[in-house]
């Protein structure tokens, strides 16, 4: 009974952070609310006996991926008037694309089925005499090895379209001429002065130093 408690607490508060990261008008609170999202999965992987996912996702995502976002978010000066500027002119598109993955998940939950054995798995999530990081790595590396690759394809179009959109041409940025810098002579920028001990140096256009 106290682990059905828990597990519908912690299932409730993992979907709360989740709409909250979308909705959220601040980047930084929904990079908070990503991480306390993060958190209530890791629990719910304990529950479930998952040791070695909940550790994953606590210390990689947690206290590395999430902490890097915040830093990015804070970090970047991001023109988001500018960007709000835009939506009603991509809004058809985004309408469309939403429209697919709406119907996509209409059809995944039409042909939802529960499986013979679901019961006994989920009170024996993990094979008998096997631990976490084996029975993980065999079903990956098995039966979904395709989709874990395309999972990975999916993360580096994600990176490139990150840095893509956080790319700005600055126009102040100073830049190399590399035919001046060879053009120049060392009359042009040494100048050679005598300087006696115990006297000063007097630069032309210079007070004495």
């Amino acid at each position: 009974m106290i682990a059905n408690l828990a597990f519908y607490l912690f299932s409730f508060i993992l979907l709360i952070s989740a709409v909250m990261v979308v909705t959220s008008r601040n980047p930084v609170h929904a990079v908070l609310f990503l991480i306390v999202a993060f958190v209530n999965a890791a629990i719910l992987f304990l529950l479930a006996g998952a040791e070695f996912l909940a550790f994953i996702l606590a210390i990689v995502y947690v206290g590395a991926v999430a902490v890097l976002f915040l830093f990015v978010v804070m970090m970047l000066d991001v023109d988001f008037a500018a960007w709000r500027e835009g939506f009603q002119r991509y809004a058809p598109v985004g309408s469309l694309v939403a429209l697919v993955l709406f119907a996509e998940l209409a059809i995944v939950m039409a042909g939802w089925t529960v499986a013979p054995a679901a019961s006994y798995a989920r009170m024996f999530p993990m094979p008998v005499n096997e631990t976490n990081t084996v029975a993980l790595g065999s079903l990956i590396y098995t039966s979904y090895l395709p989709l874990f690759q395309l999972s990975g394809i999916i993360l580096l179009v994600a990176m490139i379209g990150a840095i893509v959109l956080t790319h700005r041409d600055r126009k102040r940025a100073r830049t190399q001429n590399l035919a001046m810098q060879h053009a120049r002579k060392p009359d042009d920028t040494l100048v050679m002065v005598p300087a006696k001990l115990n006297e000063g140096v007097v630069l032309p256009g210079k007070e004495a130093l």
